[in-house]
C-alpha cells in the first residue's frame, strides 16, 4: 500500500508500540501536528543518522496535546503504530513547511518463540544486575515482544535502526539474543576492571608461591 505521509525526522529510533513524548517548537512541526490533530492523520518518524534520513521509519499516531504554550509550542503524546519504507523523500510537502514521503507500509510481526523470549529475559536480567539497573523486566515470555526492551539492551543508534529494519519477531529475537551474549562478557570484564582499580593501593593479603 502506497501513501503520502508527513515526516518528522529525529535523531532517534521509535519502535511500534512505543509511547513517545515530544516538545514541538519549530514552525514546520507546529504546522504538522496541527494538521494531524485536525484531520486525525498519523505522521512518520524516520531516524536521522549521520546526516541522512533513513529509509525505514515508524508511523506514529498523535494521542494527545498535553500542553499548549502562548507562542504555539506544544507538549504532545504519541504512540508508534507501524513501520514504513520511504520510496521518495520530499524535504517540503506541497504548500507545507514540513517534510513528507511517498511510502510503503511494511508488515511487522510480533509473534515470537516463547522459549527464545525466556532466554532473552534471563539475559536482560543478568545485564541489569551487572549494571545495577533497577528497571522492571516483563515477567511472562508468552506476552512479550522484543520492541519492549530494544531501548534498554545497550544498542547503539545504528543498531537500533538495524533492529527496526527486521520485520519478523523471531529474527529480532535472534538479533537481540546474539547482541546480549556478546555484550554481557564485556560488561563483566569492565566490572572486574573496576573492582581491580578500586583495590589498587589497598593492602593485599597475597599468599606467595612455595619455593
Amino acid at each position: 500500500m502506497d501513501k503520502m505521509l508527513p515526516l518528522f525526522p529525529l535523531q532517534l529510533v521509535v519502535f511500534p508500540g512505543e509511547n513517545l513524548n515530544l516538545h514541538i517548537f519549530e514552525p514546520r512541526y507546529k504546522q504538522l501536528i496541527k494538521e494531524c490533530e485536525e484531520k486525525g492523520i498519523p505522521f512518520g518518524i524516520p531516524a536521522y543518522i549521520d546526516g541522512k534520513v533513513m529509509t525505514v521509519g515508524t508511523e506514529v499516531q498523535l494521542l494527545n496535546v498535553e500542553k499548549r504554550y502562548p507562542n504555539g509550542e506544544m507538549d504532545i503524546k504519541t504512540r508508534g503504530v507501524g513501520l514504513f519504507s520511504i520510496k521518495e523523500y520530499f524535504s517540503t510537502a506541497p504548500n507545507r513547511l514540513y517534510a513528507a514521503g511517498d511510502i510503503n507500509l511494511l508488515p511487522h510481526d510480533t509473534a515470537g518463540d516463547p522459549v527464545a523470549s525466556a532466554q532473552i529475559l534471563e539475559l536482560v536480567e543478568e545485564l541489569f544486575s551487572l549494571m545495577n539497573i533497577r528497571k522492571k523486566i516483563p515477567a511472562d515470555p508468552n506476552n512479550f515482544n522484543t520492541y519492549e526492551l530494544a531501548h534498554h539492551v545497550g544498542f547503539s543508534l545504528e543498531q537500533e535502526y538495524q533492529f527496526l529494519c527486521v520485520t519478523d519477531e523471531r529474527s529480532r529475537q535472534e538479533f537481540m539474543r546474539m547482541h546480549l551474549e556478546k555484550l554481557i562478557p564485556i560488561v563483566k570484564e569492565m566490572e572486574n576492571l573496576r573492582k581491580r582499580a578500586e583495590m589498587n593501593g589497598h593492602f593485599k593479603n597475597i599468599i606467595p608461591p612455595k619455593a
